[in-house]
């Protein structure tokens, strides 16, 4: 130890703590964190003022990169080269800055994470917008500090005109604490800062109607507002950026075109990551993707498989990839040199409240040197007044000092003023630049009454504030980029599954699948139909539904017990599969089945639930009606939906708007038809009321129809395979529990009767043998017969074969090839047939989509 030094013991844990918390303010004041008044770092503001110190303004040569980086690191900044160069680059990148600080020429890199050329090869210089940062910096309007080795003075804050921090946004990571400012468009920033300055009780909300939201330099979509006012509120937020694509046919295919993609997404990454997941199968639909950006724009194309549909496609790649990315904002800057998380009316009030400081001090310096010069120039008029004596004066004199003491004697002038004139100039003399001099003495002193007075009146002064700001928005405002979709939210399930009518098919044995309505057919009348489905030895279909993707499933089983389940949560299987067991999909008990199912809305939506009601029929003729609210809240074990009573199962589930008819037939051919109304709501747990009244021991119901419309006809099917509808008039209006009327006059030919539906000529029939052929045809290739007759044959029955199903699914609009090979798609479905028909399609578009 060397002598005169001495030890002195600390405690480790202090040194540390103290050690670290030095490091620590020092990253947060003096490297991470922006300042709230000029929204620059210390790198970005000792850039700017090297470049300013150099000369290379907007309007000068591009200077080496190289030469403004020394200037910088030699004079203000005492750190690595890299950081330097790399902040000048971003300055200068379109796709970082929404307004660009510097002006680069050469290779700056590109939005597909290439790196810029080495700073001995690029050149740059000011862009226009940052002289506006830097204006009056000369005129004592911020304060300076000493650079690293006090050689030096530089700014410690910019004086700028433009609202830096809100148009260009910052981001940094200091310690303990970070930002993520977004940037926003000049125009609307510099709108809101008016109508702040014009009102300094503004709202939030308020501004927002000239602030809209972020504007990022890369464009995009703005998915859903929440987190954009969020964000504003209270300074953190999550806003959801989205890329902007549309939808074109390139060389014969569909194909998916981006344009724009979110802020901070490495385009090639993105692209590179969308094709593995693309072969690793977890993106469907996709059969190439190209990158066609150029110079003129960018233009990324995601070729389409020719089954896929586009609209999924895109919302599977904004689910799985960057073409949707969210930007976290947190407005932390440095206020006073303290870090402050800030609002969005906090970031405007602290600008506002800079530029006013900058006018105060611009115009303090101004009328100092105003009236420095109209101090001279009183002293010149005296002189040029009395210019001959002022000659005799100086010609007498021996040097300069002893001729300013002599008029200063003389006139009674001020040091300064006889200084000036002892340095004038001969050809001042003149007549001209006398009047000059009483001119620019006049101008002068209105000067310093108009300074005077804006340093007199804040209104002069804010009125001024004003006037700046909106000669910068008209000189650099532009429109916005980023569009917003004020509806979006995240992506949910539904968005990745196209809305699709599908075909629902329930087996006997209890073996449920959904298939395309496109894979079924159309054919005439007494044709044998074709191969539907593969059952099992012993099993047959026994139900066959329509219905959407989207919509909710209430399944309802013999035992009374109802389960709920969305439609694209069925197993997918084609024509020919025979599907998942039911067991598999819902907690449904071994010795139960399905005996019907209800497309429903949203079941959260109080109003749709409070006037829908789901009426029920038994085997044995009970019915019984339940509002659909108590079937709102479903679980996971089921709902009891209805108490069965010994040797009873439920049969028929519809729901309906209160103000239905139903009517229910039987195995005997008799069929009943009462107000709906003559049945009061009642509980879950409740058993019913009779519907009908069975003829003996082995008759049972056969199925239940509502109906609506009063023009509907009824279309009986017997199990030998015959037919008829008749109009729904010819069954008279009874009481509940009757006995019935007859429906389908009965023999040993037609067999018992199987199925009833109501039916118009819009519709088709969907009839399914036990052997599991299927046929297709048109209802209004029937016609219209008498309630007693037997009907028409539909289907030639062959063998023991009987018919398990009837359904009716809706045709399309246009004209139906019967042609075999034809196959068409399932078309629109009238609200009517929903309250008519539990297997009818419903228009889906108030489904509330975050319901899952």
């Amino acid at each position: 130890m060397s002598d005169g030094s001495k030890l002195i013991p600390i405690n480790i844990e202090d040194e540390m703590k103290t050690a670290y918390i030095d490091y620590s303010m020092s990253v947060i004041v003096s490297r991470a964190l922006p300042d709230v008044r000029d929204g620059l770092k210390p790198v970005h503001r000792r850039v700017l003022f090297g470049m300013y110190e150099l000369g290379v303004l907007s309007n000068r040569a591009h200077k080496k990169s190289a030469r403004i980086v020394g200037e910088v690191l030699g004079k203000y900044h005492p750190h690595g080269d890299s950081s330097v160069y790399d902040t000048m680059v971003r300055m200068a990148q379109e796709w970082s800055l929404r307004y660009l600080l510097v002006d680069g020429q050469g290779n700056f890199g590109s939005i597909d994470g290439d790196s810029p050329a080495a700073m001995r090869y690029t050149e740059a210089r000011m862009k226009k917008i940052s002289e506006e940062i830097l204006a009056d910096i000369d005129k004592e309007t911020v304060d300076f500090q000493l650079n690293f080795d006090d050689t030096l003075e530089e700014p410690k804050v910019m004086p700028t005109r433009v609202p830096n921090l809100l148009i260009n946004g910052a981001a940094g990571i200091a310690v303990g604490m970070a930002t993520n400012m977004a940037p926003h468009n000049l125009t609307e920033v510099i709108n809101g800062t008016l109508a702040y300055i014009d009102n300094e009780e503004i709202e939030i909300d308020e501004l927002m109607n000239h602030i809209k939201a972020p504007d990022f330099p890369t464009g995009g979509v703005i998915y859903g507002y929440e987190g954009v006012r969020e964000a504003f509120k209270t300074g953190r937020g999550r806003i959801v950026m989205r890329a902007k694509a549309n939808f074109e046919e390139v060389d014969g295919r569909e194909a998916i075109v981006v344009t724009e993609i979110p802020y901070q997404v490495n385009k090639a990454e993105m692209i590179k990551k969308t094709a593995d997941l693309v072969n690793e199968k977890k993106i469907e639909g996709i059969s190439n993707i190209r990158d066609e950006s150029d110079r003129t724009g960018m233009r990324i194309v995601y070729i389409l498989k020719r089954e896929a549909v586009p609209n999924v496609v895109l919302n599977t790649l904004y689910k799985y990839t960057q073409l949707q990315s969210s930007f976290s904002v947190n407005n932390i800057a440095l206020v006073n040199g303290r870090p402050q998380l800030l609002n969005l009316k906090d970031l405007i009030h602290y600008f506002v409240e800079h530029r006013h400081d900058v006018v105060v001090r611009r115009t303090q310096f101004e009328l100092r040197k105003a009236e420095e010069r109209a101090h001279i120039l009183e002293g010149l008029i005296i002189a040029s007044d009395n210019i001959d004596e002022v000659i005799q004066l100086i010609r007498a004199s021996k040097d300069g000092d002893e001729a300013r003491a002599k008029l200063i004697e003389r006139f009674n002038l001020s040091e300064i003023q006889a200084r000036a004139i002892v340095e004038m100039r001969l050809r001042q003399l003149t007549g001209l630049e006398q009047d000059k001099l009483r001119a620019e003495y006049e101008d002068i002193m209105k000067l310093i009454q108009r300074l005077k007075d804006l340093l007199a009146s804040k209104e002069l002064r804010m009125e001024l504030i004003k006037q700046e700001l909106e000669e910068i928005r008209d000189k650099y405002g532009d429109e916005r980029r980023s569009t917003i979709e004020y509806s979006g939210g995240d992506v949910s399930i539904e968005d990745l599954i196209a809305d699709e009518s599908v075909v629902i098919t329930i087996s006997h044995a209890g073996y449920i699948k959904r298939t395309p309505l496109s894979e079924y057919k159309t054919q005439n009348r007494g044709g044998v139909g074709q191969k539907g489905v593969a059952t099992r030895d012993a099993d047959f279909l026994e139900h066959l539904y329509v219905a959407t993707n989207h919509q909710y499933m209430m399944f309802f089983t013999q035992k009374g017990k109802c389960y709920w389940m969305r439609v694209y949560e069925i197993p997918e299987g084609n024509k020919t599969s025979k599907g998942r067991a039911i067991q598999n999909l819902i907690n449904i008990e071994n010795d139960d089945k399905v005996k019907a199912f209800i497309c429903t809305q949203d079941l959260k939506n109080t109003e749709y639930v409070n006037n829908h009601y789901v009426i029920m029929v038994t085997k044995q003729g009970q019915v019984k009606k339940t509002s659909l609210e108590q079937y709102s809240r479903p679980r996971t074990n089921g709902v009891a939906a209805i108490t069965i009573r010994e040797d009873d199962e439920l049969l028929e589930a519809k729901l309906t708007t209160g103000n239905s008819q139903v009517l229910v037939a039987v195995k005997s051919g008799k069929l009943v038809r009462f107000e709906e109304g003559k049945t009061r709501p009642m509980g879950r747990t409740a058993s019913g009321v009779r519907g009908i009244t069975l003829a003996d021991d082995k008759d049972e119901v056969i199925g239940m129809v509502t109906v609506n419309d009063m023009e509907s006809e009824i279309l009986v099917v017997s199990e030998n395979g015959y037919g008829k509808r008749s109009s729904l008039e010819d069954y008279r209006i009874t009481n509940r529990g009757g006995k019935g009327v007859k429906t389908l006059n009965i023999t040993d030919k037609t067999g018992k009767l199987v199925s009833i539906n109501n039916v118009t000529d819009a519709d088709d029939l969907m009839i399914i043998n036990k052997s599991g052929l299927t046929i297709r045809m048109a209802v209004e290739d029937l016609r219209v017969m008498g309630r007693a007759t037997q009907g028409v044959r539909l289907i030639n029955i062959k063998g023991n074969d009987s018919i398990a199903a009837v359904t009716k699914v809706m045709k399309e609009e246009e004209a139906i090839d019967v042609d075999a090979e034809t196959v068409e798609a399932n078309g629109p479905i009238s609200d009517e047939d929903i309250a008519n028909d539990d297997l009818s399609v419903e228009t889906d578009e108030t489904n509330d989509e975050s319901q899952e």
